[in-house]
């Protein structure tokens, strides 16, 4: 399932908006160090000048000019770099900066063949923009690790709850070394879905490619494909998609309409990650019997060997907010 030209130039158009900003940013970077150091502005300025009269140099045979000009400029390097941290400033003040260092905002990473491929935030802004997961944006923006509050919890559900904390910000962290999945299961409100999108909202950041599906939009999205003959190469990108990106996020599960196709197709999604060692995170309200009974042995067998398993309990948090915002 390609994308159009026209959502390919806006997905360029982004990258653009992305190194002007960042330009902008760092040309007002270089004008507050000049204004407040003014003789790292006359270090700038040298620059010009040294290398002029070193190209002269090398222009009339000087064997050593080349040499001598990396040692000026290195401890031109090493004096700005000194410069700026006497005044009060980080010493890579005045480096590139770029939404993605990886590609440097260009959507690309050359490799020492000199062949291009896709950057990890081009195939993000891919994914993002052929399932329609704008709503991702929504969500991370709400959901993350700086607005988590542990004040709705007490007991045994804070218990629980630290505990998940704990599991996803571990999971966050060792995610690039160390195959993982995750079950958030328990009753309705208690921050599965918080969790979720805090950990999406984290890989995101790392340049990690996330899928964030309802469990009813997954299901009628694959029903939609397979039952349709005329799209067999939209299903077999959308498999790739689920089966290869780096995390694939399916909330509320149990709130499909649960049949045959929606259980075999769960089963053939986990099982291809896991070979892929892709992860998962499923969210559900479920409870691991209602679980058993209502897909198969063989997905809870998968889920409760190779999940880490996560019950958060408590009081519905969104029941709680609206009540305390109407007192």
């Amino acid at each position: 399932m390609s994308l159009s030209n026209s959502q390919y130039e806006a997905i360029e158009r982004e990258y653009e908006r992305n190194r002007d900003s960042n330009r902008r940013l760092l040309e007002a970077r270089r004008s507050e160090v000049y204004s407040a150091v003014p003789a790292y502005r006359e270090l700038d300025e040298s620059v010009g000048a040294i290398c002029a009269a070193s190209a002269r140099q090398m222009l009339d045979g000087d064997a050593g000019a080349r040499a001598a000009l990396r040692e000026k400029l290195a401890d031109i390097s090493k004096r700005r770099s000194i410069l700026l941290t006497q005044a009060g400033f980080p010493s890579d003040y005045l480096d590139p900066v770029y939404t993605c260092a990886d590609c440097r905002d260009s959507g690309y990473i050359t490799d020492e063949s000199g062949a291009r491929t896709k950057c990890r935030c081009f195939r993000q802004r891919e994914l993002s923009v052929r399932y329609a997961q704008s709503n991702i944006q929504d969500i991370i923006k709400r959901d993350n690790f700086s607005t988590l509050s542990y004040e709705y919890y007490q007991g045994d559900d804070l218990q629980r709850f630290s505990l998940a904390v704990e599991i996803s910000r571990d999971f966050v962290e060792n995610f690039k070394k160390r195959y993982r999945n995750l079950f958030f299961y328990g009753t309705v409100g208690t921050g599965k879905s918080f969790l979720s999108g805090c950990i999406a909202n984290e890989l995101l950041q790392a340049g990690f490619s996330v899928i964030y599906f309802s469990a009813s939009g997954f299901f009628d999205r694959l029903a939609g494909y397979a039952f349709d003959a005329k799209s067999r190469e939209a299903l077999q990108s959308f498999y790739e998609d689920i089966y290869q990106c780096d995390l694939l996020i399916i909330d509320d599960l149990g709130t499909e309409m649960t049949n045959s196709f929606v259980t075999s197709q769960l089963f053939s999604c986990l099982n291809e990650r896991g070979l892929r060692k892709k992860s998962v995170i499923i969210s559900t309200n479920l409870n691991l019997e209602d679980l058993r009974d209502r897909y198969s042995d063989r997905i809870f067998s998968r889920v409760t060997s190779s999940f880490s398993l996560c019950k958060l309990t408590g009081p519905d948090i969104r029941i709680y907010r609206k009540r305390m915002k109407n007192h």
